[in-house]
């Protein structure tokens, strides 16, 4: 199975208007326009029910104590853990294209609604759920998808991995909340397939993203 894109190449950089923020000269970020990429499959395997979607940054510092502080750098040694962006459940087996800005096309405060998606899909719960529980003007369950945000001050460039599984299931039965852990969870033994197309994503005007 192949995965591509019209909006990004893979190992390159994502354009700005697919993430969350963008680089500010006074502020450091702005808000961007949070549009979903586009995103493409073939040479599917024979029997696949459905798709599902996940797409995670493997680079989030685990220790948030240094995170976008002024006069501060997040070290490229600090272990990182994994931030999901978007999870997208019961793909129909016929679907081979997902179109830009399709499923997300602007920043919803508090989040945007779900889970249930457009032909059946559903929309898993992303990280912004947790990043933002603590703020009163964002806090709320984010479904869908909301692109790259990485920290302003950190010292490494940040991956995003689009991986597409094919399974041999309709729908996916999940236990409890739709969050990233949980899906792949309920993946195991029912993947005919899978794809992944990799992205790359700095707001530190001192780290250069491949382009």
């Amino acid at each position: 199975m192949k995965l591509t894109s019209n909006s990004f190449k893979g190992g390159a950089a994502i354009p700005g208007e697919f993430a969350f923020a963008v680089e500010d000269v006074k502020n450091h970020v702005s808000l961007s326009s949070d549009r979903n990429p586009h995103l493409a499959w073939s040479d599917v395997p024979e029997g696949t029910e459905s798709f599902v979607l996940v797409v995670h940054d493997p680079d989030v510092p685990s220790k948030a104590d240094d995170v976008n502080q002024e006069g501060r750098e997040i070290p490229a040694d600090l272990p990182r853990v994994n931030f999901y962006h978007w999870i997208l459940l019961d793909i129909p087996s016929n679907l081979r294209e997902i179109a830009a800005g399709s499923h997300s096309d602007g920043i919803t405060p508090h989040g945007k609604r779900g889970p249930a998606g457009p032909d059946g899909m559903r929309h898993g719960i992303n990280n912004y759920t947790q990043w933002f529980a603590s703020d009163p003007a964002m806090e709320g369950d984010y479904f869908g998808y909301d692109g790259p945000c990485p920290p302003w001050n950190d010292s490494i460039v940040h991956h995003y991995v689009f991986t597409l599984y094919a399974l041999d299931l309709e729908r996916v039965d999940v236990d409890g909340e739709l969050t990233g852990e949980k899906v792949l969870g309920a993946l195991k033994g029912h993947v005919l397939a899978q794809a992944s197309l990799t992205g790359t994503y700095s707001l530190n005007p001192k780290v250069s993203a491949p382009r």
